[in-house]
């Protein structure tokens, strides 16, 4: 059984940054494929990046790229969403997710998700 907790959401300013972490407790070992998604009022959930065991990540939505980073420390079960250059549109909840499956990331089912955390920026 695996628990996603996520943390490091806030406010915060058009062009400011921030880093989420999603820590996984139970029992981690050999999780494979991770993620974040988000959410924003009146929009569909959607993929925001993916990254595997050993590290390889996948950008999924495009507004993003250059300026989102994903990453994972397998031995502290994180893995975090560094995001540079925040906009307004990047106004969400975020949710980090966990897969046994270490292949095919973007099509997977997920079997752990977090609560998700907040972020809003303001312009």
């Amino acid at each position: 059984q695996v628990q996603l907790v996520e943390s490091g959401g806030g406010s915060v300013q058009a062009g400011g940054s921030m880093r989420l972490s999603c820590v996984a407790s139970g029992y981690t070992y050999s999780l494979g494929c991770m993620g974040w998604f988000r959410q924003a009022p009146g929009k569909e959930r959607e993929w925001v990046a993916y990254i595997n065991h050993a590290g390889g990540n996948t950008i999924g939505v495009d507004s993003v790229k250059g300026r989102f980073t994903i990453s994972r420390d397998n031995a502290k079960n994180t893995v975090y969403l560094q995001m540079n250059s925040l906009k307004p549109e990047d106004t969400a909840i975020y949710y980090c997710a966990a897969a046994w499956r270490d292949y095919g990331c973007s099509r997977v089912t997920y079997d752990y998700w977090g609560q998700g955390t907040q972020v809003t920026v303001s312009s």
